[in-house]
């Protein structure tokens, strides 16, 4: 079962983060986002599909995130959590730890912003499309 985000990258786009990798629908990012990569997104975690949230919140459930642009591509692999809500209206997070909030799509991920291939970082710092998948299995 997959949902499917689209956004674009921005040149504050640093993928910095230790902990974390976040995808938001506004329109702006400053310095400060370090997790962010990118922005304008077309979906977010209210609007996925029921049975999408329900799989995750499986503390079994195996969830990957394939980040893609048109050149590169990584895979992030975590796991579900019974307190998944999916309820943010504005932005989805990937986590390492088994911290969860509103926004959390998936914890125990093994990588975060900073994990990031550099030529990654640098496309997504000059602006380019960039699609999440996740996938919950």
């Amino acid at each position: 079962m997959d949902e499917v985000i689209h956004a674009v990258g921005h040149e504050h786009v640093t993928a910095a983060h230790e902990s974390t990798l976040e995808l938001t629908s506004d329109d702006y990012l400053t310095p400060a986002g370090d997790c962010i990569v990118g922005i304008e997104a077309d979906r977010v975690p209210a609007e996925f599909d029921s049975a999408f949230v329900s799989a995750c919140q499986d503390r079994d459930a195996e969830i990957t995130a394939t980040l893609s642009t048109a050149d590169h591509e990584v895979e992030i692999t975590g796991r579900g959590h019974p307190d998944l809500t999916f309820e943010n209206d504005r932005s989805l997070v990937v986590r390492t730890s088994e911290y969860v909030d509103d926004r959390t799509v998936m914890v125990d991920a093994d990588a975060a912003a900073t994990d990031l291939y550099r030529d990654l970082v640098d496309a997504l710092a000059s602006g380019v499309d960039v699609t999440m998948r996740l996938t919950v299995e």
